[in-house]
């Protein structure tokens, strides 16, 4: 009697404790967190029981794509039972996101966005984020940089060639622009052309839309455990579709050594190899690099050529001026390292489409602890939701024109352009874990625009429908369909121009 009245008490005190978790979970730490932010003058929707107020917050995300609003501040929202503290002050962003004693790091990645990115250099951290970083700094800089000008160039001639059927013609240009960096990013970083790559690309965006559509669903941990929905399961198909394209990849690599010294070449996957030879990094890494980039590196170029193309379309006056500084530049000869620094008026519309559409438009980060942040003293575990979309639209800082493209608010840089604030550019990130293909980036989008501008004018067709939509970045939901015009005959290039000093 005395061990079943033992073993009642103990089932008793062990359900009460599980109860009072529970309790303090779902109900005690967001009550707490709440008021401990409304009283520091954070304020927002209120938590609601276990599934928070994200569908809310979702809708005035939609609302601040489509149309213009009034700058919301700093508040406080619920992903279920998460804190999430939008942040949109700039000098709390550099504190955030300068992360000098490391309380601010990236989140872990979980789910559906760790079968897309693995634990590559965009979402690992520490020294292996330090290691990954340096080794494709090598090759997205400086003279590896310049060796890749060649091959954006036959890539752009390829597609303009293609062009010539649409003359006086619609044509929907940001999927022919997701073709043409496809192709660049297969080219310089894999050394394989587009073909090679297709089946990957088309994996990797099946994968990115099952990222977006799960994005806003609440799920609690561990359920996935017991039960897979559809996406779960076709997610882990892709996931594993894409290692065994990257591992064929890789296996060709090192059974064609290049060159008289049979080493893998000085491309991306090249450095990879040759740093797995020598016991730096695993199979693994290189999988999760080779994701990272096949999907980032074409991605965000194809955005932001996408949404520039929409803006010269729409504003005759700036293409113009873009046009008559490419021509000046380079003639109707192909574009060329120096002459690609030198573009002036073509990074200040680069600039300005960033601004109004960062392909990226927010950012996460969280706190372990409990921190102090500027005034603020937050408590452990909270998340930060950091919306470049909302600092770059913040007529505070850039002016009542704020919704207006206007290119040449970028005629004296970054810094005057945001009255001294430029952690209110956010196009790339800021601080140490700046987006390290933004040269790559920038060089693709130049040469592409310079050679489109040598060759067409184009206007925006009246079927186009403005719509700009965030699914995992911010894309136009049905594309940016243009009308082009010849403008004249060209210079084609050949293969042997590649060997040129000047390229």
């Amino acid at each position: 009697m005395m061990m079943i009245i033992i073993l009642a008490s103990f089932l008793f005190i062990s359900l009460l404790v599980i109860l009072v978790r529970i309790v303090k979970k779902v109900l005690w730490t967001p009550f707490h967190v709440q008021f401990m932010m409304r009283s520091q003058g954070i304020q927002g929707p209120s938590y609601k029981f276990l599934h928070g107020n994200f569908k809310e917050i979702v809708e005035i995300r939609k609302e601040s794509i489509n149309k213009a609003m009034d700058h919301l501040g700093n508040f406080l929202y619920w992903y279920g039972l998460q804190p999430e503290l939008v942040v949109t002050e700039p000098e709390l962003l550099k504190e955030i996101l300068s992360n000098r004693n490391n309380n601010y790091p990236k989140m872990d990645l979980e789910g559906f966005p760790k079968k897309l990115f693995g634990d590559g250099v965009a979402s690992s951290k520490g020294e292996k984020w330090v290691k990954m970083r340096k080794l494709a700094n090598h090759v997205f800089h400086g003279e590896s940089l310049k060796r890749m000008i060649p091959m954006m160039i036959m890539s752009c001639e390829t597609m303009l060639e293609r062009w010539k059927i649409y003359q006086d013609k619609e044509i929907e240009v940001f999927e022919e622009f997701r073709l043409l960096t496809s192709e660049i990013i297969s080219r310089t970083a894999f050394g394989s052309s587009y073909s090679e790559g297709k089946n990957i690309f088309q994996m990797l965006m099946k994968l990115a839309s099952l990222v977006s559509g799960n994005a806003n669903k609440v799920r609690f941990p561990g359920i996935s455990q017991i039960w897979k929905s559809y996406d779960e399961i076709e997610s882990e198909k892709l996931e594993q579709g894409i290692h065994d394209c990257i591992t064929r990849i890789i296996k060709k690599r090192e059974e064609e050594k290049i060159g008289e010294d049979h080493n893998f070449g000085s491309d991306f996957l090249g450095k990879l190899l040759e740093a797995y030879q020598d016991n730096r990094i695993s199979i693994d890494n290189i999988i999760d690099e080779c994701k990272t980039f096949y999907f980032a590196g074409h991605e965000t170029t194809t955005i932001l050529l996408g949404w520039t193309i929409f803006l010269l379309a729409t504003n005759k006056k700036w293409q113009e001026r873009a046009r008559k500084e490419v021509v000046e530049s380079f003639g109707h000869k192909v574009p060329n390292a120096d002459g690609l620094s030198r573009l002036k008026i073509m990074n200040m519309i680069l600039d300005e489409s960033l601004r109004l559409y960062p392909p990226v438009p927010f950012m996460k980060r969280k706190v372990d602890k409990k921190v102090e942040l500027g005034k603020l003293t937050l408590p452990p575990e909270m998340h930060f939701h950091i919306s470049a979309l909302a600092v770059q639209h913040d007529c505070k800082i850039w002016g009542e024109d704020v919704h207006v493209f206007k290119p040449d608010r970028f005629a004296k840089g970054v810094v005057k352009a945001t009255n001294n604030n430029p952690v209110a550019y956010l196009p790339f990130g800021y601080g140490p874990r700046t987006c390290l293909g933004l040269n790559f980036a920038m060089t693709e989008a130049k040469i592409t625009l310079s050679m489109i501008l040598q060759r067409y004018m184009f206007t925006i067709s009246p079927t186009y429908v403005h719509s700009p939509t965030h699914l995992f970045m911010l894309r136009p939901q049905h594309g940016v369909k243009v009308r082009v015009a010849y403008k004249k005959a060209l210079l084609k290039f050949h293969p042997d121009r590649s060997s040129r000093s000047d390229i």
